[in-house]
């Protein structure tokens, strides 16, 4: 019998009204988003209630989707549905961090807002901006990065597309290359450069945020945005620094299967890293939580 892995979206898949079902369906869900509250007072208002510019804004999006996120997977392991591997995109991997026991619930809240602050802080101090780019490959988006001295390619998503951050006085010529070379570039959700050096500054000062929180021994399999391989001990070096280095996405689905995954369950809002996966691989299972839960209940 093949694994589970629990795999925790990033920014972009927000949308007002996220998890509110679940807090009303799930008591589980409810204590979740009570604990944050107690935390960041108005949270779980912004995911029921936010705009969406609200939910775009960084400090907002990542506490909001911790929030979602951690209330969805415990509602799982609630079910007994427990993974054997966890992974997260971005800030998915301090969620991903949590469940795999690294932080307690309060804990990696208070570090997921720390972390969407610190970020914001950055992103305010440059007019970047972030696409996804489709249809290239891996090293054609390398090379026409490599002519502008402000882009850069940040995440390696799946065959044929790449997400790069950069400054936004430069993405209008990049973009015209990228049509130029056959690709096509999609403006992303989200206001900043990360994975990027735009982000260096905010990486170095979540190091030290991570430096004083207390942490747990890891009792599930968690692979790294950085390494794409499992975490061995030193946590705060990988989560602090994924917020500048690019985020290894492909690779990590890959080694997750070759170490015997087979099905995949995405935690979040969306389906985007469902869709990923199917892209990755047609030999395994990738079905987002609310597709997985209505598979549950009706067993």
């Amino acid at each position: 019998m093949g694994k589970i892995a629990f795999v925790f979206s990033g920014q972009g898949d927000q949308y007002p009204g996220m998890g509110k079902e679940l807090a009303e369906k799930y008591p589980i869900a409810a204590q979740v988003y009570e604990l944050c509250d107690r935390i960041r007072p108005g949270t779980s208002t912004q995911c029921f209630e936010g705009t969406e510019d609200e939910l775009k804004e960084t400090k907002n999006t990542q506490p909001c989707l911790f929030a979602m996120e951690l209330a969805a997977a415990s509602v799982l392991i609630e079910k007994g549905i427990v993974p054997n591997a966890v992974a997260g995109f971005s800030l998915g991997e301090v969620v991903a961090a949590t469940v795999s026991g690294i932080f307690d619930n309060e804990t990696g809240f208070r570090l997921v807002c720390k972390r969407g602050e610190l970020m914001q802080r950055e992103a305010e101090k440059f007019d970047t901006s972030m696409a996804a780019i489709v249809k290239l490959t891996p090293q054609q988006v390398q090379e026409i990065c490599g002519k502008y001295a402000d882009v850069y390619p940040v995440n390696f998503n799946c065959p044929g597309q790449i997400t790069v951050s950069g400054r936004s006085s430069q993405m209008a010529d990049f973009f015209a290359e990228v049509k130029t070379a056959g690709g096509r570039a999609i403006p992303l959700k989200v206001k900043g450069a990360f994975h990027s050096p735009f982000m260096n500054e905010a990486a170095n000062a979540f190091a030290k945020e991570l430096a004083q929180a207390e942490t747990g021994k890891k009792t599930i399999t968690l692979y790294s945005n950085m390494t794409a391989e499992p975490y061995s001990e030193d946590a705060i070096e990988l989560l602090s620094k994924q917020i500048c280095s690019p985020v290894q996405w492909e690779k990590i689905i890959r080694n997750m299967i070759a170490d015997g995954v087979d099905t995949f369950i995405e935690i979040g809002p969306g389906k985007t890293l469902t869709n990923m996966i199917k892209k990755i691989s047609t030999d395994v299972k990738a079905v987002s939580v609310t597709e997985y839960l209505a598979e549950v209940e009706e067993c």
